[in-house]
Order: structure tokens, then C-alpha cells, then sequence
């Protein structure tokens, strides 16, 4: 990928993250892209996802966690709207 698609992606998790959960911080952006890559994976590749699951549970507990991270922000940010 070039670099200027790069930065445009990045720009565009930024501005998604920004909207989702009202902050656009680099702990945020991380958090919205861990949930991002994971929930597609989950969706698009169900064993894919459950092979993980079981191979990794402590990840997926973390996974879980920021999952339950981003969806809290979410609401906040909903809120303040």
C-alpha cells in the first residue's frame, strides 16, 4: 500500500474513531481497530474466529473487554449528543 493511501485510511480510522466514541486518541484509534479487525474477522471467518478464541483465551478475554471498552463510548458519546 502507498503511503498516501496509508494516510488516508489512517485519516479515515481517525475520523471514525472521533464519531464513534467522541475522541480521537491514539489509545481510542487502537481500540476502535482491534475491535474493527476482530468483529469483521468474527463475522466474514466464524471458524477462523473460534479457532482463535479457543487457542488464545486470555486475548479473547482482552478482545472482549475492549469490545465492551469501545461499546461504553460509545453510548457516552451518544449521550452527550
Amino acid at each position: 500500500m502507498n503511503n498516501e493511501i496509508a494516510e488516508q485510511i489512517n485519516g479515515l480510522l481517525e475520523k471514525y474513531t472521533e464519531l464513534l466514541v467522541g475522541e480521537a486518541s491514539s489509545e481510542n484509534i487502537d481500540k476502535v481497530k482491534t475491535w474493527i479487525m476482530y468483529s469483521h474477522i468474527a463475522k466474514s471467518m466464524p471458524p477462523l474466529a473460534k479457532h482463535w478464541n479457543a487457542e488464545y483465551p486470555e486475548a479473547r478475554e482482552q478482545i472482549k473487554n475492549v469490545i465492551a471498552e469501545v461499546k461504553e463510548m460509545n453510548e457516552l458519546n451518544r449521550q452527550k449528543q
